[in-house]
């Protein structure tokens, strides 16, 4: 039996040990959490690290790509915070830059844009398209799909560039439809991405079937195809260039350098025309003031800018002679070019396949629809 002095030091003992015990204990604790920020993050929800040691970047091996070595485009730049009154202070495509940023590594956004006069829910949509128009729908059943009016392209615009008012005020401004239908194509893909494709085609694949798997989809930021490939002597006498680029049918994410420069190009050459008393309504003009000319030009200019490549390394300008003859996408930079069976199948001509050939994604139906029905089917001579 302990002696009251013996349980008096015992205790005092374990009173010690205990203080030291969980004074030590304390120590080692985390800082208490503040907010739910501090938290932990669930595995689910935490973005792993990229270890460039450990994961090598995606290698574009495939036999069908053939890919078109070219520098790639630099990295991102991050987005700095100009107020409203600086931003208009500066050229339109820094407005425009701003307003869009481009990001290469973001996913192609599920959109699906078409113009028309009319919906297809209303009586007045040409039975000719509801097949055409359905198509999309089948091949992207998880994409949105919106057709859109004149009508409704006047307020979209207003709202999507508000804070660019001289893109808004080319808009009214251009004198015909067909210039307003061009026009909307680049405007919509700038802001918002996706695809564009005009109401009188088909779609005859998914387009995640349209770029090799090998590629991967966070190293090209635009799809585009070859619209012609007139590889005559009197080629000029029908198309506007040698290699002319398709633009009834584009993918696009979001604030493409290309879709930038078109934007531009065709808002100040608006502007230029309207105030020197110079626009009409002339169609013989439009494939050079906003269709497949100035789109084809554009690209061409991307191709061989510097501020985009390390011409350095270049063996020269990137030019039609790259694409012509064509059986298999190319990249350049962060663009991929398809041959012209790839949106032009079943033409007859410029050895385009037909529309079972494993290449052909989009059928173009009715092709001339916007012009005066004596301007239609100028590319009968090549059947």
């Amino acid at each position: 039996m302990l002696s009251f002095r013996k349980a008096l030091v015992f205790a005092l003992a374990l009173l010690s040990f205990f203080f030291i015990f969980r004074s030590h204990h304390q120590g080692n604790q985390p800082a208490p959490y503040r907010n739910a920020n501090d938290l932990p993050k669930p595995a689910s929800l935490t973005k792993p690290k990229h270890d460039a040691a450990k994961k090598p970047p995606k290698q574009e091996t495939t036999q069908t790509a053939k890919i078109f070595s070219t520098p790639e485009a630099p990295a991102k730049k991050p987005k700095l915070q100009i107020s409203m009154d600086d931003l208009r202070k500066r050229p339109l495509r820094q407005q425009l830059e701003y307003q869009f940023p481009y990001d290469v590594e973001s996913k192609f956004p599920a959109y699906i844009w078409q113009t028309w006069k009319y919906q297809p829910s209303q009586g007045e949509f040409k039975e000719e398209f509801r097949e055409a128009e359905a198509s999309w729908t089948i091949h992207h059943p998880s994409f949105v799909h919106e057709v859109i009016t004149d009508q409704v392209a006047v307020h979209l615009i207003r709202h999507l560039y508000a804070s660019v008012p001289e893109v808004i005020e080319a808009y009214h401004a251009l004198p015909l439809p067909v210039l307003k239908a061009d026009f909307f194509r680049y405007l919509i893909l700038l802001a918002r991405g996706g695809i564009y494709s005009d109401i009188d085609t088909s779609a005859l694949k998914s387009a995640a079937d349209w770029v090799p798997k090998e590629v991967g989809s966070d190293t090209y930021g635009m799809v585009i195809g070859i619209e012609a490939d007139p590889d005559r002597p009197d080629w000029a006498d029908w198309y506007s260039r040698r290699i002319q680029f398709c633009q009834w049918t584009i993918q696009s994410k979001p604030g493409h350098p290309v879709l930038v420069d078109v934007v531009a190009n065709i808002t100040q050459e608006t502007l230029k025309r309207q105030s020197e008393g110079h626009l009409n309504k002339d169609h013989n003009g439009i494939i050079e003031f906003t269709g497949p000319a100035v789109w084809t030009d554009t690209i061409f200019h991307f191709f061989n800018n510097p501020d985009f490549f390390d011409m350095s390394t270049s063996k020269g300008n990137i030019s039609w002679e790259h694409f012509t003859g064509m059986k298999s996408p190319k990249k350049v930079g962060d663009v991929i070019i398809l041959p012209i069976t790839s949106f032009s199948p079943g033409i007859k001509t410029m050895n385009a396949g037909e529309e079972d050939d494993p290449m052909a994604f989009v059928k173009h139906q009715f092709e001339g629809t916007w012009k005066p029905e004596e301007l239609r089917h100028i590319g009968e001579i090549f059947n």
